[in-house]
This record gives C-alpha cells, sequence and structure tokens, in this order.
C-alpha cells in the first residue's frame, strides 16, 4: 500500500487505485458526483460512458439500489461475487454520476477483492470502479503497469501483486433476453447458463 491511508482519502472524495479480481481499478466513493467526476476527468473518461459501483459484498449492494428484486435479486445472488458486472434496471435512476447516457440501467459489481481492498470497499460502502487506465487504454495486472499520470495523482495505492489482468465480463439483463457485452474474466456462457437456473 501507498500514500495515504485508502479509507480517508475515499472518504475525503479523492480517488484511489485498488486491486480486484481482475485488474487494477480506479475508484472513487460513489455516494455523491464530484469524486467520480474527478475520476473521470483525471482518466480522460468522457461522462457519456457508465462505470460499475463497486461493493464488497451483496447485501451492501442491495442496501445501494433498493429497487433491485425478483429477477435482478436471483440473478446477483447466482452470479456475485465473482469476475462480473452485471447490468441491471435501475427504475429511480441511482448514481446517475457513474451511469453514464443510460440512467435507467446500472453496472453492478461484487468482486472476490483480495483482502486489503475488500477492507477498503467495506469500509466506504460502495465505490464507482474503473480500470485504472487512460481512457482505451491496457488493463493493468500490476501497478507498474498503471499509467503514471494516474499513479502520481491518486491519493492511495492498494498493492497485491500481479492480478489476472482481464477485464470482468460485462452481461447486460435489462432486456427481454441477457446479452453479452464483454467477454472477459470468466466464460460469459457459463454465466447466463447460472443465471438461466437461478430464475426456473
Amino acid at each position: 500500500m501507498s500514500g495515504d491511508d485508502p479509507v480517508d482519502a475515499l472518504r475525503a472524495g479523492l480517488p484511489v487505485i485498488l486491486a480486484t479480481d481482475t485488474v487494477y481499478g480506479l475508484c472513487a466513493a460513489a455516494e455523491t458526483a464530484g469524486p467520480t467526476e474527478r475520476l473521470y476527468a483525471l482518466k480522460g473518461r468522457e461522462a457519456d460512458k457508465p462505470s460499475a459501483l463497486l461493493t464488497a459484498d451483496v447485501e451492501t449492494l442491495f442496501a445501494c439500489v433498493p429497487e433491485l428484486s425478483g429477477a435482478a435479486v436471483a440473478i446477483v445472488r447466482a452470479l456475485l461475487p465473482g469476475p462480473y458486472t452485471l447490468i441491471l434496471p435501475n427504475p429511480v435512476r441511482r448514481y446517475g454520476w457513474l451511469t453514464g447516457s443510460s440512467p435507467e440501467a446500472i453496472g453492478v459489481r461484487v468482486a472476490a477483492l483480495p483482502a486489503a481492498s475488500a477492507r477498503v470497499v467495506a469500509a466506504v460502502g460502495a465505490v464507482t470502479a474503473t480500470s485504472a487506465n487512460l481512457a482505451g487504454g491496457p488493463d493493468p495486472r500490476s501497478v507498474g503497469e498503471i499509467p503514471p499520470e494516474l499513479r502520481e495523482h491518486v491519493a492511495a495505492i492498494v498493492d497485491a501483486g500481479p492480478l489476472p489482468g482481464k477485464p470482468s465480463t460485462v452481461l447486460d439483463f435489462t432486456g427481454p433476453e441477457p446479452r453479452v457485452v464483454r467477454e472477459g474474466a470468466a466464460p460469459a456462457a457459463e454465466a447466463l447458463a447460472r443465471a438461466a437456473d437461478a430464475l426456473r
């Protein structure tokens, strides 16, 4: 770990870098718009691009987005924690600063985080999470692969050594049929089968 205490930094609205179960993530406290807007500016990410809401456990996720119900709850319980980003209905448009141009949907993650990162996220509650790269750049599997423009401008880095290096698999469950948005760290077909089983 380097820099300030990551929990204090996040609570102060500053961006941090955390090891996840897939790649290194650039994170900011999710409860208000300002920290996420600073994260987007630092990364060079366009405001209409969504990021994920990351929590340390499923129950915290349900507390953050209490409208999740029925099929969405069953899918979350079937797939999370895991290396997935699930795009789910967001009927009251919560966390509009991280949902990009589709506020009626929200991407959520409950990752199997390394212990040090898990403690940070659990203490803060929920963070906005995106790969610790400059917009369009490669996903970093080690701190050394994170661009210096990010490393030098975050308040803290939680280093867990080399990570798998493939970003999360992204699945969209907002339409009549699930859609694979991105193949990633785990096979999408396997996740869709598990989700289908949970809905039977």
